[in-house]
């Protein structure tokens, strides 16, 4: 299902749509070292980067920009800005390694980035309910701007633990927006059946939104890899170095690789990134169909 998004989201980006967006030179698959042009704290612990060069390619809301660290990690960040301006916005807080290094990064300095791809991809059709936790609003803001723009029937929950900890409260668009600190009560008291729901935010928020919304058109993007649920137990044997490793159920062959060898390469952990794709093995969701996975490199 993940890659079948990312295909789509593909060939989504491929098209400049109506909600935004303006043809540029240069394509997603192009890797594109960016400068750092402008760095804000947006809110607490959160900092904001605008990244630009030439040749930047188009995208829209939804789309992710992969970012290539000079430690060696990759990250993927959502574009938070304006379709129109020629330079790419990305807002990270502070939760890893990852996110610290991205951090300390400053005016002058080069990045290495794919993308942008989408994942995420809104389709412009209104009635629509945004739902969005923290840093969650980073993908989200984008399609609320061209809900708004569009003239969708459209509104927006954003939960937060407090108002100095939620970026981009002064870039929200006038109107129906319900700022909540916590998250007491429901979130889609009003949601129509017919409509579409847009949520980014932690797993208990997914959670209470798959549960609230009985509607055919839910669209959700996560801050971690769902657990897993329903999988068989098997072994992954890595070839080159002869090694069998045992897999359980509610583990991934990820987890289980890292364990024995913790510098594998990885960023998602979600099949849609390619960081950990190993032989056409995507090691943090493939699972065999019996009770071995072959990976050929690693």
């Amino acid at each position: 299902m993940l890659r079948g998004l990312t295909w789509f989201g593909t060939f989504y980006d491929a098209a400049v749509l109506r909600i935004g967006g303006r043809a540029r030179p240069g394509t997603a698959r192009d890797a594109l070292w960016l400068n750092v042009v402008e760095r804000q704290r947006v809110a607490d612990g959160v900092v904001s980067l605008r990244l630009g060069g030439t040749g930047l390619p188009a995208w829209q809301p939804g789309c992710h920009l992969d970012l290539h660290l000079p430690s060696g990690l990759r990250r993927q960040y959502s574009l938070c800005g304006n379709p129109e301006d020629d330079t790419y916005r990305i807002a990270v807080r502070e939760v890893g390694a990852g996110s610290r290094e991205v951090q300390s990064l400053h005016v002058g300095d080069r990045v290495r980035v794919r993308g942008p791809r989408n994942a995420f991809p809104f389709a412009g059709i209104g009635p629509v309910v945004f739902v969005a936790g923290g840093i969650g609003i980073t993908p989200i803001l984008p399609m609320v701007h061209a809900a708004a723009k569009a003239g969708l029937d459209w509104r927006l929950v954003y939960c937060g633990r407090s108002t100095t900890a939620m970026p981009f409260l002064d870039e929200l668009p006038i109107g129906h927006v319900d700022i909540r600190i916590g998250r007491g009560g429901p979130l889609l008291d009003d949601a129509q059946p017919g409509g579409a729901v847009y949520c980014c935010g932690p797993a208990s928020m997914l959670d209470q939104v798959r549960a609230e919304f009985s509607g055919r058109w839910l669209h959700f993007e996560r801050f971690s890899p769902p657990p897993i649920t329903g999988g068989r137990p098997f072994t992954v044997e890595l070839r080159r170095s002869g090694v069998s490793l045992h897999v359980p159920a509610d583990r991934s062959a990820l987890d289980v690789i890292r364990d024995f060898r913790p510098s594998v390469a990885h960023s998602c952990r979600q099949g849609f990134c390619g960081t950990c794709d190993v032989g056409g093995v995507r090691i943090c969701v493939d699972r065999p169909t019996g009770d071995r996975l072959v990976v050929e490199e690693l």
